[in-house]
């Protein structure tokens, strides 16, 4: 079963379920993902992984944005629907790398690139995005660099 089958597949179940926030929070990434493969040409019943992987790192990207200006103005309420949805959303990615394995990564990939300097941090960035997109932030990887490679 693909990853895009088996959300929609919870989405049914959080419909029997009675859950809606997580039937909710479903069905816009369901509709995220249909609209990017529209966009991209593909036929929507049949999407790829990497397209249902794409989509939901943005969306966990834009709903940690969200919350973060909802923290700032106050509106605690907004906030944690938010990180409810993130929660959900999560549950789909792969499991994300702790701080000591990306720095471990990192470590090696500039081993492996013989990089030398900051202005080829992005160098490092793209190897380390191509073999674990989903599993590394970007500002870890970049804290990390920037640190090795001052």
């Amino acid at each position: 079963m693909s990853q895009f089958d088996q959300i929609q597949a919870d989405v049914i179940a959080a419909m029997k379920a009675g859950d809606t926030k997580r039937r909710d929070t479903l069905r816009m990434v369901v509709a995220a993902i249909k609209n990017k493969a529209i966009d991209s040409g593909e036929d929507r019943g049949d999407v790829n992984d990497e397209v249902v992987m794409g989509v939901l790192l943005s969306a966990v990207k834009s709903r940690k944005d969200s919350m973060e200006q909802y923290e700032s103005a106050g509106r605690e309420e907004l906030a944690a629907q938010e990180r409810t949805e993130i929660e959900i959303i999560q549950g789909y990615l792969p499991q994300p790398l702790t701080e000591e394995e990306t720095e471990a990564l990192v470590k090696a990939t500039i081993a492996e690139t013989g990089v030398t300097s900051k202005k080829e941090l992005g160098k490092v960035m793209k190897a380390i995005m191509a073999t674990h997109k989903g599993r590394v932030e970007g500002k870890l990887i970049q804290r990390f660099a920037g640190q090795l490679l001052e």
